[in-house]
């Protein structure tokens, strides 16, 4: 027969769990996220064939393309951190409040969100705004009009 196991130590071991549950579909989130905002600004890219044609025929040079679209992609990113960090505060609050708990969480999450956000935006914009420098201005106009 075998004693059964220390609450405390159980529910350590279950907070554990749930924690690396947690974290597992942090990053699935952010995983879905950067793939979403790739692909937004990909068909941005491909909407503004013609507009990224006039500007290189203008003398914009690949590293103003390929910036424009990466603040762009990056704002996103930013934009998307705030809601989900606000949005997660917020239903933090609401279950704790419902519940009757008292309401516990780490403030330099909801502070870094926004930071995370726009890496994820950054990195994610990398490949549209790639292509859209790469874009010859010839090609761009005769084919973004």
């Amino acid at each position: 027969m075998t004693a059964p196991p220390e609450a405390r130590r159980t529910r350590e071991n279950v907070e554990n769990d749930v924690n690396s549950l947690f974290l597992v579909l942090g990053l699935v989130s952010l995983v879905v996220g950067a793939i979403g905002i790739a692909n937004v600004t990909l068909v941005t890219v491909l909407e503004r064939v013609g507009e990224i044609g006039l500007r290189r025929a203008l003398g914009a040079r690949t590293h103003h393309i390929a910036t424009q679209f990466l603040v762009e992609s990056t704002t996103t990113g930013v934009i998307g951190g705030i809601v989900g960090a606000s949005a997660g505060t917020i239903i933090v609050v609401a279950v704790a409040v419902a519940r009757d708990w008292t309401p516990v969480m780490d403030m330099w999450t909801a502070l870094v969100s926004p930071v995370a956000g726009g890496v994820i935006g950054l990195l994610a914009g990398v490949y549209p705004a790639m292509r859209a420098a790469s874009m010859e201005p010839v090609e761009a106009l005769r084919t973004g009009t």
